[in-house]
């Protein structure tokens, strides 16, 4: 005997047919209704069980997501990863908007050359003072072109305050959006968010991701977790070697001798 799976509306059971057109609930995709009555009829019912399957699908995508690194952390002259913290190992140029890695900037200096390494802009100081009002408007417009680096501010500004009303709920969706598209400090935020909050797995989750993309920061926190007994030997080990995996990845002898330097 065989069966067949008959697909049919969770709240008054009409089976799929030509003309009974059944779909799906847009939230968790568990249910189908023949209409928008049956979904209102059904909503309380189901509120338990959607909003699971939301937080499941959430998740899915924040753990699944943000595993490489993006564009913007590649020094477009030599093409390599930048090492972290970016800002101790790179220089961002203004004129451009790329940010240069030291090795690469060591080198065009010996070479002579003074100027902006990448588009060769004459070298000029800024006098621009801080407008956090201001800030904060460029860096909401800045989220809807897509920046992953004003998500991380914005999520620095509500979790501290700064301009705005204190909002660690928003501070932290800001931050899984850059987290999501491989942004490793924010990524490591969340870890660190998720273990004051004792919520030990998702800390460490978190910090495995920016361990392996090279964050040492992260690294000694799965450390101290292992020794806390919150993380596992293979969750250490992982991060170890993903992290000496990143790091190998982003040497150069540029870099090398540019340390000698500064």
């Amino acid at each position: 005997m065989s069966y067949f799976h008959v697909e049919v509306c969770a709240h008054c059971g009409k089976e799929s047919n030509e003309s009974v057109k059944l779909k799906n609930c847009t939230a968790c995709r568990l249910v189908k209704y023949c209409s928008v009555d049956c979904q209102r009829a059904h909503r309380k019912k189901h509120k338990k069980a959607c909003k699971k399957r939301v937080a499941e699908l959430k998740d899915e995508r924040l753990y699944s997501q943000g595993q490489e690194r993006p564009e913007r952390d590649f020094c477009p002259i030599c093409t390599l990863p930048i090492p972290l913290p970016m800002e101790d190992h790179s220089i961002f140029k203004v004129c451009c908007m790329k940010r240069v890695c030291r090795g690469c900037e060591v080198a065009a200096c010996k070479k002579g050359m003074f100027d902006c390494a990448f588009c060769r802009t004459p070298r000029h100081e800024s006098d621009e003072s801080a407008n956090v009002a201001r800030a904060i408007n460029l860096w909401n417009e800045a989220v809807e072109l897509g920046s992953i680096d004003a998500h991380f501010n914005l999520g620095h500004v509500y979790l501290k305050g700064k301009g705005v009303a204190p909002d660690e709920a928003r501070a932290i969706q800001h931050w899984e959006s850059a987290a999501m598209r491989g942004h490793v400090e924010a990524r490591a935020n969340l870890g660190a968010l998720g273990y004051n909050k004792g919520n030990d797995e998702r800390a460490v989750r978190h910090h495995l991701i920016a361990a392996k993309l090279g964050d040492k920061t992260s690294l000694d926190n799965i450390k101290d977790m292992f020794m806390e007994g919150v993380a596992t030997k293979t969750q250490y080990t992982e991060a170890l070697k993903g992290y000496q995996e990143s790091v190998d990845e982003m040497k150069s002898p540029e870099r090398d001798e540019a340390k000698k330097s500064w």
